[in-house]
């Protein structure tokens, strides 16, 4: 019944949609296939007089969580990094407004269609992953050229070693009042994790403005380069370090973290000009991922998870278990 119901409303949504479409670029869809990826968002594939595009529409109820001029301002970057040769979707406006809405209220855009094919997690070719860290630089080299000023902090503020550690107890002991003897073990090993990490580290991090969700359903490949960077919905001032580590944990780690593959993502990035001379500066930014991300994916629900979370979860655990090891394993990257 819940599928059934879904059907329907994405029927409702995209017949509002498409009405919308017409009167705000005076012609008609010729034709649309659904995307079928992506979390609550519907997507189609349109094809139109003006070309083919991809429309997207904003789930309402997760749209609150945006702040509107911020996901305005994340599209108007997007637009920007397009129309420097950057490889990512160009959006269609209409009286120069990128952010649309329909007679129901359904919020959308239109972004050009991109060729390219998705890599899964861990499967991305030497070269692939090389690229991958060059339009990474390049990326952050244009966010962060001045045009946008900086902030005075960064979006995730790292949480006191106390604090976390308080959290890690508190999950542990509701595992074991479950009798979640697995659970508690993996909770264990993040505990001794945050006891042994350098916070300290973390302190001089550079902020700046970054991606913030560089993973694998957010990139489009050819044989041996990205074709296209999307959803820039989470762009903000950041730490631009969290886009390096969540690429090289997304397309470099396996069942461990491919060293060959790491290298080539730094190689790349660096080619761009970006100052990465800091002592351990992949250790300290994968980390800082884990310091972060570690209480998104570690928790009592996380059996029921889907297939990203559940390898979101993977990489979590092993950064927990190799966390004092990084440093020897990646030696100067």
């Amino acid at each position: 019944m819940e599928l059934l119901d879904r059907a329907g409303q994405e029927d409702r949504v995209w017949e509002d949609l498409k009405h919308a479409f017409t009167d705000y670029f005076s012609g008609p869809i010729r034709q649309s296939v659904p995307i079928r990826r992506g979390w609550l968002n519907y997507k189609w594939r349109i094809s139109t007089d003006l070309g083919d595009f991809v429309l997207k529409q904003y789930n309402r109820e997760r749209f609150k969580a945006y702040q509107p001029e911020t996901l305005q301002l994340a599209l108007s970057q997007q637009m920007r990094l397009s129309e420097l040769g950057f490889p990512c979707p160009p959006l269609l406006s209409s009286n120069g407004k990128l952010m649309l809405d329909s007679a129901n209220g359904e919020r959308f855009i239109v972004m050009g269609y991109c060729q390219g094919d998705l890599v899964p997690p861990g499967q991305a070719n030497i070269d692939q992953i090389y690229d991958l860290g060059r339009i990474t630089g390049q990326m952050h080299q244009i966010l962060n050229d001045g045009k946008l000023g900086r902030k005075e902090s960064a979006l995730f503020t790292p949480p006191a070693r106390e604090e976390r550690l308080e959290h890690w107890i508190t999950l542990q002991e509701q595992a074991v009042s479950c009798g979640d003897t697995d659970l508690s073990a993996q909770i264990e090993t993040q505990r001794i994790a945050t006891e042994h990490v350098e916070l300290e580290r973390f302190e001089a991090i550079e902020t700046g403005w970054a991606h913030r969700d560089l993973w694998a359903d957010n990139l489009l490949f050819e044989k041996s380069s990205v074709a296209a960077v999307l959803d820039f919905d989470r762009l903000n001032y950041d730490f631009p370090r969290l886009d390096v580590a969540r690429a090289v944990m997304s397309f470099a780690f396996r069942d461990h973290l491919d060293l060959a593959l790491a290298s080539a993502f730094m190689e790349g990035y660096k080619q761009e000009g970006v100052r990465t001379t800091e002592e351990r500066y992949l250790t300290t930014s994968l980390q800082m991922l884990w310091y972060m991300e570690s209480v998104w994916w570690i928790h009592r629900q996380m059996d029921l998870h889907s297939a990203p979370p559940v390898r979101f979860a993977k990489e979590m655990k092993w950064l927990a278990e190799n966390i004092n090891r990084l440093p020897d394993l990646l030696e100067n990257l």
